[in-house]
């Protein structure tokens, strides 16, 4: 094989683990639940 095509192949294969690793990445904080703000009652005390 040339190398340009060996090049080709590990960038693709590089490539697929980043967008698999993203996709698994995403799943897992999507499964955290539903994301709340957080709280800012204190700002008022702490500022006032």
């Amino acid at each position: 094989m040339d190398r340009s095509k060996v090049v080709a192949i590990l960038t693709g294969a590089v490539s697929l683990l980043l967008a698999v690793g993203y996709l698994l990445l995403v799943q897992l904080l999507d499964f955290r639940g539903e994301m709340l703000p957080a709280p800012v009652g204190w700002l008022g005390a702490v500022l006032g």
